[in-house]
């Protein structure tokens, strides 16, 4: 297993317009060819060489969710779904402490598996955690909501 660095790549503050200026360009591009499912973009390199590249159209979706949130001074990470992280690494994507997170692997909210005696949590499961707790918290927000209303409180 290779080790998964989760570390945040964030853009200085100098070079966040730079990023914002051409997620414009990308998401335009994107809304002018809705139907396209392959990009082809060009490359130049300093020396003026060009060179053509063809991506799927989800790889240019995915490049411009980067550039938004690096345009917007945020960091960002890319973890692979299959990517097993420690107990660490996932009490930090969740930004919860690490008992916090073993507590919710022992309740069986997490699926995890054990390597000798370290606990590894693979990022899908993380997501899918994510997600429940998301909907949840949700629903929870909406029955208060719809119960103050109902109470006259809002």
């Amino acid at each position: 297993m290779t080790k998964t660095d989760i570390r945040p790549v964030k853009l200085p503050d100098d070079k966040q317009e730079s990023a914002n200026h051409a997620l414009a360009r990308v998401r335009t591009y994107l809304a002018e060819h809705q139907n396209a499912s392959q990009i082809r973009i060009t490359v130049q390199d300093g020396g003026g060489d060009r060179e053509p590249l063809e991506l799927p159209r989800e790889v240019v979706e995915l490049f411009a969710s980067l550039l938004a949130h690096l345009g917007a001074g945020r960091g960002v990470s890319i973890v692979p779904s299959d990517a097993e992280l420690t107990t660490q690494q996932a009490a930090d994507m969740l930004n919860v402490s690490r008992p916090f997170l073993i507590g919710l692997l022992e309740a069986g909210e997490i699926e995890y598996r054990t390597v000798g005696t370290h606990r590894r949590i693979t990022a899908s499961s993380l997501l899918e955690y994510q997600r429940k707790d998301d909907r949840r918290r949700r629903l929870m927000a909406d029955e208060l909501t719809q119960l103050g209303q109902e109470m006259g409180n809002f």
